[in-house]
């Protein structure tokens, strides 16, 4: 097998690996869509207010892409929820 096929096989397979979180990722995962939609706001809205894409919203709420702390915080804010909310069980 050529060089070239064994690292596109090998980063295609890192990138699936990305989006496999823990079970306790993908219930905040869970709980950010559920508020966002709560709260009446859009992926685009969401995106606006925070000056990032709509994109980047939606990777975070398919678990494309892991949110920090940081913008957990701005999330919760936006969507008028506790940071618990997110985090407590």
């Amino acid at each position: 097998m050529p060089f070239w096929n064994i690292l596109i096989r090998d980063i295609s397979f890192h990138l699936m690996d990305k989006n496999i979180y823990s079970k306790e990722y993908k219930e905040i995962v869970e709980k950010l869509k559920s508020a966002r939609k709560e709260s009446g706001l859009t992926q685009l809205l969401v995106a606006e207010k925070l000056g990032v894409t709509q994109s980047y919203i939606s990777k975070i709420e398919i678990g494309q892409l892991e949110v920090g702390i940081i913008q957990l915080k701005k999330l919760a804010n936006l969507y008028n929820k506790k940071l618990d909310f997110f985090i407590d069980k």
